[in-house]
């Protein structure tokens, strides 16, 4: 079984919205999952927005993460899709914004290994 527990320290911020434990857990879940691209994370910060506006389309959320990795270096994601209208999905927002970080994450923890990356 891997029921591996989360050693990331994470905060999870609600903005123009209510808080929601469906959502809270669907982050927990992306979260642990950037340990598999880089495991020495040392504080990962969520902040999950609603527009202030109605539109058209329906709202469109705005997932931020703030992540912090040795040697004292952060890695900012921030999603916000005015033209996507998915993100009327707040389960889509989250998920996008993470695939980001992870991302950005796997290009950070290759440079700190001195790999080279090959375009073919």
């Amino acid at each position: 079984m891997n029921d591996k527990i989360m050693q990331l320290p994470l905060e999870i911020a609600f903005k123009d919205l209510d808080h929601s434990d469906a959502v809270e857990a669907r982050v927990r879940q992306e979260a642990q999952k950037l340990e598999r691209f880089f495991s020495h994370i040392t504080s990962c910060r969520v902040v999950i927005e609603a527009p202030h506006k109605p539109h058209s389309k329906g709202n469109l959320y705005r997932v931020g993460i703030h992540l912090t990795v040795p040697p004292s270096r952060t890695i900012d994601v921030t999603r916000t899709h005015a033209d996507d209208p998915r993100h009327a999905d707040i389960n889509v927002a989250v998920k996008d914004a993470f695939k980001a970080a992870a991302r950005q994450l796997e290009d950070y923890a290759q440079r700190l290994r001195g790999d080279v990356k090959t375009h073919g």
